[in-house]
């Protein structure tokens, strides 16, 4: 029996996201209340980041689980891929386009270690949609050639007389 590792990976989705969003939230209030004037778009798109990826994690765990006649079908599964895919790209652009402004700052203190810590989790959790994004790629295709007469999804056990 195959191990299902896509629900703790979720919950480290919805872990790094939590932190990651504090992380910036605190970022973006120093700046704002330090340099009285609006944070950087690369803090503020690692705000927006988190709070997308927990509501694609809404939907991503909320649909399998509680609809699975709707996630079965082909339109449904290739629209939660979709914005998973969406989700990964996000981080990706945000963590590096955070990674970018910082490296050309002057940057010491408290909020500066702060921002890079957000950084370092942010690629962390790319890493972790990205992981869940390549299966659902390889879940997709591997279900497809199942359908089409290809590889089938259950092994055919033949049972003989005796055993």
């Amino acid at each position: 029996m195959a191990i299902n590792w896509v629900l703790p990976v979720r919950g480290v989705q919805v872990t790094l996201s939590c932190v990651v969003l504090g992380l910036m939230v605190y970022v973006a209030s120093w700046w704002t209340s330090h340099w009285r004037q609006m944070s950087p778009v690369e803090v503020n798109f690692m705000i927006f980041s988190p709070v997308w990826s927990l509501l694609a994690l809404a939907a991503l765990i909320v649909v399998p689980w509680k609809m699975p006649y709707v996630a079965q079908n082909s339109g449904p599964k290739i629209g939660l891929l979709v914005l998973e895919l969406v989700t990964t790209l996000y981080w990706f652009g945000g963590f590096i386009a955070l990674a970018v402004f910082l490296n050309d700052r002057i940057c010491f203190g408290t909020v500066c270690s702060v921002a890079k810590a957000g950084t370092a989790i942010s690629a962390l959790n790319w890493v972790a949609w990205m992981a869940t994004l390549v299966l659902g790629v390889v879940r997709l295709f591997f279900k497809r050639g199942a359908a089409s007469g290809g590889v089938k999804g259950e092994p055919k056990v033949e049972m003989h007389q005796g055993v």
